[in-house]
């Protein structure tokens, strides 16, 4: 998705599934806490439903100003419901990447095992 946008735009833009029906209205965005990027939304699913979260970055906003996500209704409705308003933990997001079926990003790389030994000294 675009990330240069202003996340406070996407609140209130209709949201739609891959074949076009309709989800619901975008609640809420949730920014990177690394990067400030949008990352996810929180998109109403009905009057007196929850909202669903849904991820930014395979999502596409629509030169009608709609959102167009990636994947079934059925499988958003399904997303693990951790109510709005909260951050949304690690363990939270891991769980909403997995439910997506989606690639997270690369772990740190391992500590180097030669950190703190200056280059002039031998092997311990």
């Amino acid at each position: 998705m675009q990330t240069d946008i202003d996340p406070r735009n996407l609140i209130g833009r209709k949201a739609f599934d891959r074949n076009g029906t309709k989800i619901g209205t975008v609640d809420e965005v949730y920014l990177d806490d690394a990067t400030g990027t949008p990352e996810w939304a929180a998109i109403r699913t009905g009057l007196f439903s929850r909202d669903a979260f849904v991820p930014l970055e395979p999502s596409e906003l629509v030169h009608d100003g709609t959102l167009r996500v990636p994947f079934e209704r059925a499988l958003i409705k399904d997303a693990p419901d951790f109510g709005v308003g909260r951050h949304l933990s690690p363990e939270q997001e891991l769980q909403l990447y997995r439910h997506y079926g989606l690639d997270l990003a690369a772990p740190p790389p391992l500590p180097d095992h030669e950190f703190g030994q200056r280059p002039d000294q031998p092997d311990a």
